[in-house]
């Protein structure tokens, strides 16, 4: 028996990145035999086990043999005669494909991956057991942004062919999900999406973001793909709910007709329906639909938030609230990598005019918060019926506009408290 590190955490060890989950493969052994050693069986298709105190995973050495279209319609063979290089020889990418011999601390290396590490290239191993499972077509693009790696033109070219071939429709959506929010996680993931258009993978996952890639952005050398993906790459650091709005709130732009070109009159108020297409297809949670169409249909307010009278700031605020959850900071986070995508002629003063804004919208949420029912006049004798909710709404206009009478411009460093949690996607 003979066992060895394998996959991403030899991948990840070669380039100094923190591996959070590690394989290894047993070559030379049998089901009967990893568990008399106390490895716990926990494989659905195939043999893996749990380690007795590490429970990091060790799965036997395998082949796989192609039995359908879909993803998962593989059968499998296990043999103590399979050879470490026929394990390793039936992964998707060289860079995966290296082992690692923790006792004499030595890396096997049978197809050039560490030759390709070190020149940070996706290079497919075997192209007639990688055209067999359909999801490496988005593990390439995903890993692609996550590694920042360019992928090798002939891989390209076979998952080319492999889109065109119709792979893609025998993917699942939860699959298709899985990899978007890993891709979404990571440092480039303007490289993902990049990589599925060239691919022409794209086409047939987001139709609605591919519209966008020959879309001219005004007075700009880009187009609204180039301008999503600069803007999606700012927001690294925020959350997913945040990045899918940004993803998708110039949908709109698609949709301009030539007598609003070419600033995109009215796009924010046509992004809703291909939203809720992609929306609905996805499977997405309600909370992530709901904010990316509220952040598409008021992301054009911002700007001219000083401008705004404060029943048009009431209802920005409300429009962005739903079950009691305010997503104010969420589309002021949206907003901000929205403006750090385009030029500025002074960027210190465009950034600090930024925050004034976001101070004003945050003042005008913590104003409306404070107001109360119980402190309008005659409140114990006002009608406790549907016309109260527009009496109560007409008082806290009231007490906006006067308080927006008086309201800093300087930015405050009071954080913004809003209830509830988006459900992960």
């Amino acid at each position: 028996m003979q066992i060895y590190q394998v996959g991403g955490a030899v991948r990840d060890k070669l380039l100094g990145i923190k591996a959070h989950d590690t394989d290894y493969v047993v070559v030379g052994a049998t089901e009967g035999e990893m568990k008399a050693l106390g490895f716990k069986p926990v494989g659905k298709y195939f043999p893996v086990f749990l380690h007795p105190v590490t429970k990091e995973e060790y799965a036997l050495a395998r082949l796989e043999t192609k039995t359908g279209d879909k993803h998962t319609d593989f059968e499998f063979v296990f043999s103590p005669d399979i050879t470490l290089r026929q394990d390793l020889e039936r992964r998707d990418l060289t860079c995966n494909a290296i082992a690692y011999d923790e006792e004499s601390q030595t890396y096997i290396d049978y197809f050039g991956g560490i030759q390709d590490i070190k020149e940070r290239l996706l290079r497919h191993i075997n192209a007639a057991h990688f055209v067999e499972d359909p999801l490496r077509v988005l593990r390439v693009c995903r890993l692609s942004a996550q590694l920042d790696f360019e992928i090798f033109p002939e891989t390209l070219q076979l998952c080319k062919k492999m889109v065109s071939s119709g792979a893609l429709e025998h993917l699942s959506i939860e699959r298709i999900l899985e990899e978007l929010v890993k891709a979404l996680k990571t440092r480039h993931p303007s490289k993902f999406f990049a990589a599925m258009h060239d691919i022409g993978a794209l086409t047939h996952i987001m139709p609605e973001l591919e519209a966008l890639y020959t879309v001219p952005e005004p007075a700009e050398k880009q187009t609204s793909f180039e301008r999503t993906m600069q803007s999606l790459d700012q927001c690294q650091s925020q959350s997913l709910l945040v990045k899918y709005a940004v993803l998708t709130h110039h949908f709109g732009k698609a949709l301009t007709p030539q007598n609003c070109l070419p600033y995109h009159n009215g796009h924010e108020n046509r992004a809703g329906t291909p939203i809720a297409a992609l929306s609905h297809r996805l499977n997405v949670p309600k909370q992530y639909l709901f904010f990316a169409k509220a952040a598409a249909k008021y992301h054009t307010l911002f700007p001219r938030i000083f401008k705004l009278r404060a029943r048009t700031l009431y209802c920005l605020i409300k429009n962005l609230t739903k079950s009691h959850t305010s997503y104010i900071n969420e589309y002021i986070e949206l907003c901000r990598a929205d403006f750090e995508s385009i030029p500025h002629q002074n960027l210190q003063k465009s950034r600090r005019a930024f925050e004034e804004r976001a101070s004003r919208l945050k003042f005008a949420f913590d104003t409306l918060q404070s107001a109360k029912a119980s402190d309008m006049p005659g409140f114990e004798h006002l009608p406790k019926d549907a016309k109260f909710a527009k009496i109560f709404e007409a008082y806290q206009i009231s007490i906006l506009t006067d308080a927006l009478q008086h309201a800093p411009k300087q930015p405050t460093k009071k954080g913004l408290s809003v209830a509830g949690r988006p459900t992960p996607l």
